[in-house]
């Protein structure tokens, strides 16, 4: 099956950043009507910091008296680290993996190399993990991940090349063929290039995906987040659509920062890292679970336990950690482009 590789050039990206910072520009971070905070996120936490930008303004001006109005920025994960490197002035960066932030660290120098040890769990808030999603009776019994590569199934997943999302999808589904009988990197590598002869479109985002599998149509199972899934299926209780959780799966860990440069800048570190600080809160967490993400707090975690079923799940340690990882799998040239270019 013909891929459409829709990556976008790094034009698209700047002149996408740009339209960002001029309609932020005009809003001064400072003004009268209170303060400005700004957080690029990737695509699928819309709805979770929908929730939770409300209930921190409104902690935030119980406990200080100031007004804050927190601004988003939404995109690929990938995408959004290039684009705070490129000039968008994000006081926060949540984004889906810790790689890209790293990236912002290394090559932009925005924040300090230790981003991750300055708030608990590695910088990482809630986790999540990798399912599918399957359309009103699973009419191509889709199981497992052995099943999205018989003949006729349709798979939609977005690009690795653009999507944090997308890239914990890959490493889902090496771990799957790894721990197959006789799995190895040759047999994960085949895996990995039938399954993506499967996929008609590489959209540049999770939601994105999401979007082309719920709301076009298309596809006969969405790889993707635990929570989006969970989110379709709660927007759209008409079309029967059902979460499949496959037999191997991986410990999704999408971290959070603050961009010292620019919050510096600003005049706000302080509101930037409370910001940040809040989301490990009872508050926060419970909107965290409440938008179908996996809360770190354990009396949360156990009062949504029933919600997040118990799955074998492999780490980014199992797989030598981000550094690794990308170099391995998703630098230009790297195993994701090498199955690509043979599905042509």
């Amino acid at each position: 099956m013909q891929l459409s590789h829709r990556k976008l050039p790094r034009a698209a990206v700047l002149a996408a950043a740009s339209l960002i910072i001029a309609a932020t520009a005009g809003c001064a971070r400072h003004s009268a009507s209170g303060v400005t905070l700004l957080n690029a996120s990737y695509s699928p936490t819309r709805e979770l910091y929908g929730e939770y930008n409300t209930a921190f303004e409104r902690y935030w001006k119980a406990k200080t008296g100031q007004t804050v109005h927190v601004r988003m920025s939404y995109g690929g994960s990938e995408l959004q680290a290039r684009s705070v490197i490129d000039g968008l002035s994000a006081d926060v960066v949540t984004l889906a993996l810790a790689a890209d932030i790293e990236v912002i660290a290394q090559q932009g120098k925005l924040l300090p190399l230790n981003w991750q040890t300055r708030l608990p769990d590695n910088s990482s808030p809630y986790t999540s993990t990798i399912v599918f999603l399957v359309r009103k009776g699973n009419p191509k019994g889709i199981h497992d991940w052995g099943d999205l590569v018989k003949p006729g199934v349709t798979v939609i997943t977005p690009n690795p090349k653009t999507s944090g999302g997308a890239r914990w999808n890959f490493l889902a589904a090496w771990a799957w063929a790894l721990k197959q009988p006789g799995g190895s990197d040759a047999s994960a590598r085949s895996y990995t290039h039938e399954l993506f002869r499967h996929v008609p479109v590489l959209d540049t985002s999770a939601r994105a995906a999401t979007t082309t599998f719920v709301q076009h149509g298309l596809g006969d199972v969405l790889i993707g987040w635990e929570n989006e899934a969970l989110l379709a299926i709660r927007e759209k209780p008409g079309d029967g659509l059902t979460v499949v959780y496959p037999s191997v799966s991986i410990l999704a860990e999408p971290p959070v920062a603050v961009v010292d440069q620019y919050a510096l800048q600003h005049g706000q570190r302080t509101l930037a890292t409370a910001y940040l600080q809040y989301l490990y809160s009872k508050e926060g967490q419970e909107i965290i679970a409440r938008n179908f993400y996996r809360p770190r707090d354990p009396q949360v975690a156990a009062q949504f336990a029933q919600q997040y079923p118990k799955i074998d799940l492999a780490t980014i340690a199992d797989f030598g950690g981000w550094p690794s990882v990308q170099r391995k799998f998703f630098a230009d040239g790297g195993v994701f482009d090498q199955i690509y270019s043979k599905g042509q």
